[in-house]
Formats: structure tokens, sequence, C-alpha cells
């Protein structure tokens, strides 16, 4: 590793932060989705679903905050794609800079931009009546949680980003990941599905984090389910940060 990688990615970083600050849009039409799905989901359906939970908002959030995410780095997707279309890519790579901060700057800038995401949809969530009685511990250990699945995720946008052939290729892949909390645990019990739905929203990866989440803010017991949701956070990580080192450096050599 370059001993200028971490300087370099500081300044690249500051670029990269500072076309998020000058085009707000980004993060509010991240935000639109899910706090309209969390008001749809409480005040409409809220009252129909029996989740044996006090409230709703409670046992939805974790899955909201999933969603939120998966949102968030459509938008690092397309951030890759325009950057790599307008040659910025080349002309940094010309330069006496390390060559993997310009990839890193905008993965940490994807993580900045949706944990102030996060932070907002929580923030809703209290106004909505979210209640939990977790401490410091709990909350630290929900804020790695989403912290790793935010960079998995990250991670995962960078190879469309950099592949893609259109605008709307690049970001339409977090498409199914915004869809996946809807056949796992997050919004209604796996119990009340049919047999091989209920089986694949017991096996995929968002059902073991949501569980984990909802458990430490209920301030119950995470069981098995914290250690597969970290396995699943980590084994994409691992692998969707491969297959990007390997797409990056094939379209810069």
């Amino acid at each position: 590793m370059s001993k200028h990688f971490f300087g370099d990615t500081a300044v690249l970083l500051g670029r990269s932060l500072r076309h998020v600050t000058r085009s707000p849009d980004t993060i509010i039409t991240t935000l639109i989705m899910p706090i309209a799905m969390m008001l749809l989901f409480v005040y409409v359906f809220g009252g129909a679903i029996k989740t044996g939970a006090d409230s709703y908002v409670n046992y939805m959030l974790p899955g909201i905050l999933l969603i939120t995410v998966a949102s968030g780095i459509a938008y690092t997707a397309f951030r890759l794609f325009m950057d790599m279309k307008g040659g910025i890519f080349e002309r940094f790579q010309s330069m006496p800079i390390a060559r993997s901060s310009v990839l890193w700057a905008h993965v940490l800038t994807s993580l900045v931009a949706n944990l102030i995401s996060l932070v907002v949809v929580v923030l809703v969530a209290l106004l909505m009546g979210f209640r939990s009685a977790a401490g410091v511990p709990a909350w630290l250990a929900v804020a790695g949680i989403l912290t790793l699945f935010t960079l998995a995720l990250t991670w995962l946008a960078v190879t469309p980003g950099l592949s893609a052939k259109t605008m709307e290729g690049a970001s339409a892949f977090s498409y199914p990941l915004i869809f996946l909390p809807f056949i796992s645990s997050a919004f209604v019990p796996t119990g009340t599905m049919p047999g091989p739905v209920r089986f694949f929203a017991e096996h995929q990866p968002v059902t073991s984090i949501v569980n984990a989440i909802r458990n430490l803010f209920a301030q119950q017991p995470v069981g098995a389910d914290i250690w597969v949701a970290l396995a699943w956070c980590v084994g994409i990580l691992v692998v969707a940060y491969f297959f990007s080192m390997i797409t990056y450096r094939r379209k810069i050599s």
C-alpha cells in the first residue's frame, strides 16, 4: 500500500462529500422511499398485521433500516459510473496518487451518506412512536452491524458501477436488494408464510440481520442470529471486495 494512500483517500473523500452536499437530492431521494414505506406500513397496514410486538414500528424498523441502505448504495454505483464515463479515473491515474484511493473515497462517501440517512430514519421512527430501552452496548452493536452491512453492499455496488453500460444499468442492480426484505421477517413473522417462501425467508441474509437488530433493540437474547448475520455480512463483503478490485484493475489497466 502506498504511503500516500491515507492522505490521498482523505482528499478524494472530501471531493466526493462536497459533491453530495452540493446535490442534497441524493440523500433526500434515498430517504423518501424508506420513510414513506415506514409511514405506509405503520399507519395503513400496521393495524392488520399481527406480530406479537407491542408496537409495529418497533417490529419493522430494522427492515426499514436495511431498505434505507439498499436504496442508498444505488447512488454509489451511479457516482462511480459517472466518474468512469467522465474520464475522472484516467485523469487521477496520471497523477502521483495511490491508485486504490479513488475507489476507497467512493466507498467511504457511501458509508458516510448512508449513516446520515440511517440516523434520519431512526429520528423519524422516534417521532412515530419507536422506543427502545436498549443500552449503549446494544446501540453500538446495532451501529456495527449496520456499518458492516453498508460496507458489504457498497462493495457490491462497485462492480456494476464500474462495468455498467448505461446510467440506468448502474443503479438497477439495487432493486432486488430493496425487494429482499419483503421476503424475510422484516415486516411479518416468517411463520405466516407458505412452505417454500418460508424456507427461503428463513435462510436468506436479511432475516438473520433483522432478527439480530430487533432483539438488540428489545433487549432480548440474540442467540445465533447475530453470528449468522455477521457471517453473511463478512462473506458478502469479502466476495464483493474481491470482484470489485478485479474489475477496477481491469478498467484502469
